[in-house]
């Protein structure tokens, strides 16, 4: 058992302002997917208002920048709730809400237990990923490094071939 979790930032350009026509079926699924999240095994920590999600936080200069950030026990929880369960059904329709993203979206990086990551910390990690690629501090699905203090802790391992590279 790790004394690490998983910490994950996304962001993304919304394409119009959440009260929008063209944001209203994201909207309206928040809640529901969010309840999913919270229900989904390994499941930890989210970063979310009073209003309980993450809509309201603009961390970047971008308006239209939505983030989104979790902790989970492990890659595995995360990537069972990211690709096999309802959340796909979002994932499948993003581009009608979201811009298309030619920089890394979605950045994950081990966190000691207990801890919540801040906005600041996230986005450091997401800058450090588009600066030095994949690396222990800052990685993706795609190149997987393990938790601090376990065997190759500096080698990427593979995960599942069902989670495509974000």
């Amino acid at each position: 058992m790790s004394s690490y979790h998983l910490a994950q930032l996304n962001i993304g350009v919304i394409k119009g302002p959440m009260e929008s026509p063209v944001m209203a079926d994201f909207k309206a699924s928040l809640d529901r997917i969010n309840a999913l999240a919270e229900q989904s095994a390994g499941f930890v920590w989210r970063l979310q208002t009073d209003e309980g999600d993450a809509t309201a936080l603009r961390p970047f200069d971008d308006e239209n920048m939505l983030v989104n950030m979790s902790v989970w026990e492990n890659i595995e929880s995360l990537a069972a709730y990211v690709y096999r369960s309802a959340h796909v059904e979002l994932m499948r329709r993003r581009r009608e809400w979201f811009e298309r993203m030619e920089q890394p979206f979605l950045v994950l990086w081990w966190v000691p237990q207990g801890h919540a990551p801040t906005i600041a910390e996230a986005v450091e990690r997401l800058q450090r990923l588009r600066e030095f690629g994949p690396t222990r501090q800052a990685f993706t699905f795609k190149s997987v490094f393990p938790a601090p203090n376990t065997e190759s802790e500096d080698a990427p391992v593979k995960l599942a071939d069902e989670c495509p590279a974000a």
